[in-house]
């Protein structure tokens, strides 16, 4: 019994370390979307760019695609048939960590 109580509470502990580690992650992406100024092409809870919003993009697309589409646009302009002008920028200043908070929070929008 009390190994199974330490089990559990070991769990819930993990989970909950996890949820903050997401949390910061995800805070840390809002600040990398400002800073690279991403609302003068997208929009966010109707604040930035109307043409591309973002509100759903974590039900839309994996958290794959939305790497590739940080990292490499072109690619997946050519691979989703995209129309959208102007394409999206390359953001070659984008660090490891910027580039996985970013992708933290563009996974944490989704459709209620």
């Amino acid at each position: 019994m009390r190994k199974s109580l330490g089990l559990i509470l070991g769990v819930l502990l993990m989970g909950s370390v996890a949820g903050a580690q997401d949390a910061a992650k995800i805070e840390h992406g809002q600040k990398v979307y400002a800073t690279f100024k991403c609302s003068s092409c997208h929009s966010i809870a109707g604040k930035g760019a109307k043409k591309g919003p973002l509100d759903d993009v974590g039900t839309r697309l994996t958290e794959d695609e939305i790497r590739q589409w940080i990292v490499n646009p072109k690619e997946m302009t050519k691979k989703t048939n995209s129309k959208r002008k102007p394409l999206m920028k390359e953001h070659p200043k984008l660090t490891p960590a910027e580039i996985d908070a970013l992708v933290a929070y563009m996974q944490s929008l989704k459709k209620p």
